[in-house]
């Protein structure tokens, strides 16, 4: 009796455990993902770059303390591409490239993690980065990726508006308008809403400029 009492106080130590540091997994993902919506549709300039840059440490701090997580390398990486979409010239290429590494070692780790992101993250890098000589952008890479993400979340928001966004800069206009469509009719993602609200109004200005092309 005594045995079985000590083992059950055990397994109910670990239990405790458990839920405890899957909740701080999601306080700091959740922490990550609101902050990083703030600073990406509120700001902009110089105060928008001192925020991604003080966002990217807490980015570090919580990978560190979930090294076993790709969720939180996935959203590292996001903040990484976002801050050098912003910072733009050739300083930002180092952080593309640093983000293209935390996209593949989620993907390595569980590719289906955030139902996809990282594809569609990896997908996006490597459309919007300049190829060889200057970076490592690639076409063909990008679609296969970015297919990839929708095949896992083929509502997704983001995953048809970077894939549509991708069909643009290829001059598919016709396709593109079709994304973009599904991407605004895209479930709402629970505590996700300033994300949401700001990825419709891109949407929205996306398909304007494709409408009249798309006929």
């Amino acid at each position: 009796m005594q045995k079985s009492w000590t083992s059950f106080i055990t397994i109910s130590i670990l239990l405790c455990t458990f839920c405890v540091h899957a909740e701080n997994l999601q306080q700091s993902l959740s922490s990550l993902q609101q902050q990083w919506a703030e600073i990406n549709y509120e700001l902009t300039g110089d105060k928008q770059l001192a925020a991604f840059e003080k966002l990217l440490d807490q980015a570090d701090q919580a990978v560190a303390t979930f090294d076993d997580k790709p969720e939180l390398l996935i959203w590292r990486g996001i903040i990484k591409s976002t801050y050098a979409g912003a910072r733009g010239g050739l300083g930002a290429l180092k952080y593309a490239k640093a983000s293209k590494a935390d996209q593949e070692q989620a993907i390595t780790m569980n590719g289906e993690a955030l139902q996809g992101s990282a594809y569609t993250s990896l997908g996006t890098l490597y459309y919007k980065v300049p190829g060889w000589p200057i970076g490592f952008g690639d076409e063909e890479e990008a679609e296969k990726l970015l297919k990839k993400a929708l095949s896992i979340n083929p509502g997704g928001i983001d995953a048809n508006y970077f894939f549509a966004d991708f069909l643009m800069e290829e001059g598919d206009y016709v396709s593109a308008k079709y994304y973009l469509q599904k991407a605004l009719k895209a479930s709402p993602r629970a505590g996700r809403e300033k994300a949401d609200e700001g990825r419709k109004l891109e949407i929205l200005a996306a398909l304007n400029k494709v409408k009249s092309k798309a006929q």
